[in-house]
């Protein structure tokens, strides 16, 4: 006997893709608990099934920069999508959502400025240690970065190799206010950034050194909400088998 799955959750909007989660195995490839609650809030309460997948792809081999978080979270979830497959054929996934947010430095304009100059913006990972967080806070203070979460979905079709895969990348952009160093040395011994990308936390603590944000405020928590749901109503409007196998 199948088992029963549903995680659409009362207080969804009764919106033609929700309605077609209804009763269908869905699927976070992420262990972030921030993802998870941005997706309750919305509706949604995936199980959790976290990738095992090494995030070690090389960035220098991405020509656009914004395609390494899209190829993280796709490999991410693609991997959950065929362990599952292989350890419970019966009850196969329906949906698999991976995700992968980066932070990169001083985003430029979309002038040709990067090509003339050779600039190209770099990848802010996690703070190794406290000094590491208040180098990457003086550097990003009065500045602004650019924050890219690449959403990779996972669905079951009749063709080979079995499944597809839809990705959209989204991107905001966090303005710092110029803050005192004491401000800024107060939050990195708070250490609340030290296990975020970039060194900071926005919802947090990390607020306070934050002039403003344009784009989706989701998007820099760890998942863009919005955008999510809009490739949903998508892929229901626009693929016939979609959720339907």
């Amino acid at each position: 006997m199948a088992l029963q799955h549903n995680a659409v959750l009362p207080t969804a909007l009764k919106t033609p893709a929700i309605q077609k989660l209804s009763n269908k195995r869905v699927i976070l490839a992420s262990a972030s608990p921030r993802r998870k609650e941005i997706l309750q809030t919305l509706g949604l309460a995936p199980e959790v099934v976290p990738s095992t997948f090494a995030e070690n792809l090389p960035f220098s081999s991405f020509e656009d920069i914004h395609e390494y978080p899209v190829s993280t979270a796709t490999q991410k979830a693609v991997e959950v999508y065929q362990r599952l497959l292989t350890d419970a054929p019966d009850d196969p996934p329906d949906l698999v959502i991976g995700a992968d947010t980066v932070v990169f430095t001083h985003a430029l304009p979309s002038t040709t400025i990067e090509m003339e100059t050779g600039v190209r913006q770099e990848l802010l990972e996690k703070p190794s240690s406290k000094e590491d967080n208040m180098r990457m806070l003086m550097d990003l203070n009065g500045g602004v970065c650019e924050v890219v979460t690449g959403v990779s979905l996972v669905y079951p079709i009749l063709s080979a190799p079995g499944y597809e895969i839809k990705s959209i990348d989204e991107r905001t952009l966090v303005f710092f206010g110029d803050n005192p160093d004491y401000v800024l040395k107060a939050y990195a011994d708070s250490e609340e950034g030290l296990d975020r990308a970039g060194g900071f936390a926005v919802q947090g603590r990390g607020n306070l050194l934050i002039r403003k944000i344009d784009g989706d405020f989701h998007n820099v928590v760890g998942f863009p909400g919005a955008s999510f749901f809009k490739l949903l109503d998508i892929l229901v409007e626009e693929e016939e088998d979609f959720l339907a196998i």
